[in-house]
């Protein structure tokens, strides 16, 4: 058990000595700076340019950044449903998978596309290598879109009053070429060297010690899988995701896999305060990040090595923990270390069954992904936590007496409008999914393998992996059908869009406003106490809008385990 514990502190002490020097490198990149990969990429983004006629030195204002962003993200979604619905006849499908039906490409489509992956399928049996391979390209460029949208909030608050925040599209791109290719090229070398599958055959044939004859999925699994990870996606290769001894087969690269989803989002921060010249401020939103990630990491940590008291009264051994639904060679402590990394920075890619964990540890996945602010998914965990700093700015106000002032801007009626908007919608998704699907039992509640107080907590699940845009779940619930399809899929496009035009435009809102030097009043937003401020307002916040459908799923299900 203490191998366990040193194996998950060095998960994270590693990532965050790396984490520093990369979200450096992360605010050269966006502010123009020279850094080492500029002889390998400059080259081939001018020829990107030049190809397609986009303007790199036009700087767009909030407006047009939007515009840019939605209507590519249209684009995708059309190629995807064409893909996706056609997979039988088109090229790179040895196995003869067949085509998605409208709804479940229109699920798949929505989930890859706004970085959620929330699989209704089976890898191995519902995708072709070419349908894989336009999931990885999605992979690449959802995570960029997010990392270009928190690049516009940087910009904001780099200069004291502008209307112009650079480019959406080369925010974008080098967002690609600079952060995700060289990271994801990194790890596939890793995996690959680990004797992960990269290839374009069909099923492997094998004979088992029982002398039966089994075929195995194989396929690009090597080059899947990095991005999977580094853009914070979370879509499995396989059925059963990073449990899949081919797509996470030993202890060590499931520490690589854990570094490659938490590097960029931990960097992000500390180059939100790189960016702006106030590296403080990235400290302490990093600190209040942190703060709740332990906060939720800890515990669940604690109560999978536990094990589960049940079982422990029919004088069975949990010495080794909770080990229903994780597998043994990465153990209780790491499997429920993964779980809370998971939720909180939205990846969704799982190493064991949420479903089977313990009741409470359910319940810190769902407040991760409730909460959607302790570091996030790519550029979005930025964008998430702006809309409670800017809730806490305006409180802070109030209790003083001043106008609220931020980063040298009034925060005045129409951005407070926008970010009360944008934080109680998200809530709003989740609790009115959830009370739909169990107010009509024949669509929602009916492919329930679990009735009772854990039926409802796998659908509050679904909902808040949704929303989220996670992807994640508990696989008790039978969720390939029309109705969760189509409900998830509404909850999937809401929850990813409205969370990145709501900061973007409150930002755009104070770029341009006056800018006020900070004065002996000025509220001081880089201090211990501020983000005291900012974490309260988001515990009060989780907790109004979420403890009610939290006490009828996990807390009832943790009780009657006492009875």
């Amino acid at each position: 058990m203490n191998t366990e514990i040193l194996g998950v502190v060095a998960m994270f002490v590693i990532t965050l000595l790396l984490a520093i020097p990369f979200g450096k490198y992360i605010s050269k990149v966006f502010t123009g700076e020279k850094t080492f990969l500029d002889p390998v990429f400059k080259p081939l983004e001018k020829l990107f340019y030049k190809i397609s006629g986009i303007d790199s030195d036009n700087e767009m204002n909030w407006k047009q950044h939007l515009t840019a962003l939605l209507t590519i993200n249209f684009l995708w979604f059309f190629i995807s449903m064409l893909i996706l619905m056609n997979m039988s006849w088109l090229p790179l499908n040895p196995d003869g998978n067949p085509d998605m039906s409208p709804d479940l490409a229109f699920n798949t489509t929505i989930s890859f596309l706004v970085n959620c992956n929330l699989q209704h399928y089976s890898g191995e049996t519902g995708l072709s290598y070419l349908g894989q391979m336009w999931l990885m390209f999605l992979q690449f460029v959802s995570a960029a879109t997010g990392i270009a949208a928190a690049i516009v909030i940087f910009k904001a608050f780099r200069e004291k009053s502008t209307e112009k925040l650079g480019n959406f599209y080369d925010y974008f791109l080098k967002s690609t070429t600079r952060i995700l290719l060289p990271l994801s090229f990194l790890m596939a070398t890793v995996l690959v060297f680990q004797g992960m599958p990269m290839t374009f055959t069909g099923k492997d044939k094998m004979i088992t010690l029982e002398g039966k004859n089994v075929e195995i999925s194989t396929g690009p699994v090597a080059a899947f899988v990095p991005i999977k990870h580094v853009g914070t996606n979370g879509g499995g290769f396989f059925g059963v995701n990073s449990a899949h001894p081919l797509e996470n087969p030993t202890y060590f690269i499931n520490m690589v896999e854990m570094f490659a989803q938490l590097i960029i989002p931990m960097a992000m921060v500390f180059a939100f305060g790189y960016f702006i010249r106030r590296k403080k401020f990235g400290y302490m939103i990093f600190g209040v990040m942190t703060i709740g990630f332990l906060l939720l990491a800890v515990p669940t940590v604690i109560m999978e090595m536990n094990g589960n008291p049940a079982i422990s009264q029919l004088g069975i051994d949990q010495s080794l923990g909770a080990m229903e639904g994780k597998e043994i060679r990465f153990g209780s402590a790491a499997s429920g270390f993964w779980s809370i990394v998971t939720t909180v920075i939205s990846t969704g890619s799982v190493n064991s069954m949420h479903d089977s964990a313990m009741p409470l540890s359910g319940m810190t996945q769902m407040l991760a992904m409730m909460v959607n602010a302790f570091y996030g998914g790519d550029g979005v965990g930025i964008l998430n936590i702006f809309i409670y700093i800017i809730l806490a700015v305006f409180i802070s106000g109030l209790m003083v007496g001043r106008t609220p002032e931020f980063m040298g801007k009034k925060i005045e009626a129409r951005e407070m409008k926008i970010a009360m908007i944008v934080a109680l919608f998200h809530p709003f998704l989740i609790l009115v999914g959830a009370a739909i699907a169990t107010y009509f039992p024949e669509v929602g509640t009916s492919t329930l393998n679990n009735p009772g107080f854990h039926g409802f907590s796998e659908v509050l699940y679904e909902y808040t992996s949704s929303a989220a845009n996670n992807g994640s779940g508990f696989e008790g619930l039978g969720d390939n059908n029309l109705f969760w399809n189509i409900s998830t899929g509404i909850v999937l496009l809401l929850g990813r869009f409205l969370p990145i035009i709501g900061p973007l435009a409150i930002a755009g809102l104070l770029a341009k406003k006056k800018y006020i030097p900070e004065g002996e009043g000025t509220l001081k937003t880089d201090t211990s106490t501020f983000g005291l401020m900012t974490f309260a307002v988001i515990a009060i916040i989780a907790a109004l809008a979420f403890f009610p459908a939290l006490a009828l799923g996990p807390i009832a299900e943790y009780f009657s385990m006492k009875i």
